[in-house]
């Protein structure tokens, strides 16, 4: 089968991510997207349901201030899940 190049514009973590996650699944880009193509081509559309997440105001805030809190060069910091909750104890 005759194949044609196909050139995509995405972000450079995501496609950071997705072809660290591919070469994990023991794929390679076009691979992943040939698998995804073909899937929309045998469902007739998307092969996942395309929604909004429904969160609640206290999650959005939350997640809000995750963000911030993350690029926050003075936010303090753990090296672990359990010294954070010890540091919480004290």
């Amino acid at each position: 089968m005759a194949t044609t190049p196909t050139q995509i514009r995405i972000d450079e973590q995501l496609k950071k991510q997705s072809t660290e996650l591919f070469n994990n699944l023991g794929l390679d880009m076009s691979g992943a997207v040939t698998m995804f193509l073909k899937q929309c081509v045998l469902r007739n559309g998307l092969p996942f349901a395309v929604e909004m997440p429904r969160y609640s105001d206290e999650v959005i805030m939350a997640m809000e201030e995750a963000k911030s809190l993350s690029k926050d060069p003075s936010a303090k910091r753990y090296k672990s899940f359990h010294d954070a909750l010890e540091d919480l104890d004290d």
